[in-house]
């Protein structure tokens, strides 16, 4: 039985996972300047053992950081601006932002008041956390955000709580103290125990009840060129910091897609980095796996490799039935059981598969992979 952690790491807060701890870090905005990207890279090399996850919520963990290791690495950090020294005001940095933000638009604006204010929120459940998508249409529709601020249909901007289909308008002005009510709502309405808002069953507020319908989304980000500099691809999410050393003669905006925007870029080759926007890789979820993952009980990414351009849609490899990188169905899942993967269509990691009890060689031989690309 796989063994399910009720929180999100954070900086002050590390998992154990295989290859020692995980250490999350937040920039501010989403964003890391040259400066404190080159900072960033030397630490994870220093402290940890040089593997940088991307998250779904625009983070970033270094991997493989020993105990005693982990207190010079905070140090480092906060040093870098990149974590806050106090933990409780760390723990409420749980901010998703449309990435591709400019400085003065909507949501650079109410980002930059969401964060000067933070000293006004209340303590929240570890995995609550806010989205500002405040540009002309939506990029993070269902990316996680239990209380977001997004476009509505008719224009115009709205607060929409997670599991709710309809919002009530706001204006840039007024939307940290709308999105500071809603918190303090969802505390004295009992939503801690709830633990998401996406769970919490309570009414919400008359204030909040409105029936703005949020603007139908834009396709999210693909490698390639941007008003902002290049777009790249990051396969699994996961990066040598020595490879991501590479961008730093830029700044850098992480997305939740597990694809970076290197500011004033101009895309040049990085080994090891996405540049082709049809690249299978970009289909494809994999957690870290076994050896890394101690839930895990089957190897993930290098099968993934393998086996992407023969899969149509989604793919999703889980190493156990949690599906950490993936909550949604996906066109094939793999989930790990017992040394072997069970397979199932159009589903969520441990769904009750169609076959069970797979070897490697019985995947191959399903998706007609050939020998030529096993080698």
């Amino acid at each position: 039985m796989s063994l399910i952690k009720g929180w999100c790491p954070d900086a002050w807060h590390p998992m154990a996972a295989g290859d020692g701890l995980l250490v999350r870090v937040r920039p501010t905005m989403g964003r890391i300047t040259s400066a404190q990207l080159q900072g960033l890279c030397e630490t994870a090399l220093t402290y940890g053992n040089g593997l940088i996850d991307l998250t779904s919520r625009a983070n970033l963990q270094i991997r493989g950081v020993s105990e005693q290791d982990w207190r010079p690495l905070i140090a480092r950090l906060i040093a870098l601006e990149l974590v806050h020294a106090d933990p409780v005001m760390e723990s409420r940095r749980a901010l998703l932002v449309t990435p591709d933000w400019q400085a003065g638009d909507d949501t650079a604006c109410i980002a930059a008041e969401w964060i000067d204010r933070l000293g006004e929120f209340p303590d929240l459940p570890a995995k609550v956390g806010f989205a500002i998508d405040a540009g002309p249409t939506p990029l993070l529709t269902g990316k996680a955000g239990d209380f977001r601020i997004e476009p509505g249909a008719m224009g115009g901007l709205i607060l929409r709580a997670a599991g709710r289909p309809t919002g009530v308008v706001v204006t840039r002005s007024d939307a940290v103290d709308v999105l500071l009510a809603m918190a303090n709502w969802f505390v004295a309405s009992g939503g801690c125990d709830a633990g998401r808002m996406v769970r919490h069953k309570a009414a919400l507020p008359d204030w909040a009840q409105g029936d703005s319908v949020p603007a139908t989304p834009f396709l999210p980000l693909r490698p390639g060129r941007h008003p902002l500099g290049f777009i790249y691809g990051v396969p699994f999410g996961q990066i040598d910091a020595s490879t991501l050393a590479e961008l730093a003669p830029h700044a850098i905006r992480l997305t939740p897609w597990r694809m970076l925007i290197a500011e004033g870029a101009e895309g040049v080759a990085i080994q090891g980095l996405i540049r082709d926007p049809t690249d299978p890789l970009l289909r494809v979820d994999a957690c870290p796996g076994k050896p890394a993952c101690p839930q895990a009980s089957v190897e993930t990414r290098a099968l993934a490799r393998q086996i992407a351009p023969y899969v149509t849609g989604r793919l999703h490899i889980s190493g156990c039935a949690k599906g950490c990188a993936r909550s949604t169905p996906a066109a094939l899942c793999l989930t790990g059981h017992k040394g072997r993967y069970d397979l199932a269509h159009h589903a969520r990691a441990g769904a009750p598969p169609q076959q069970a009890g797979l070897t490697r060689s019985d995947i191959l031989a399903h998706l007609g992979v050939t020998d030529a690309a096993c080698l």
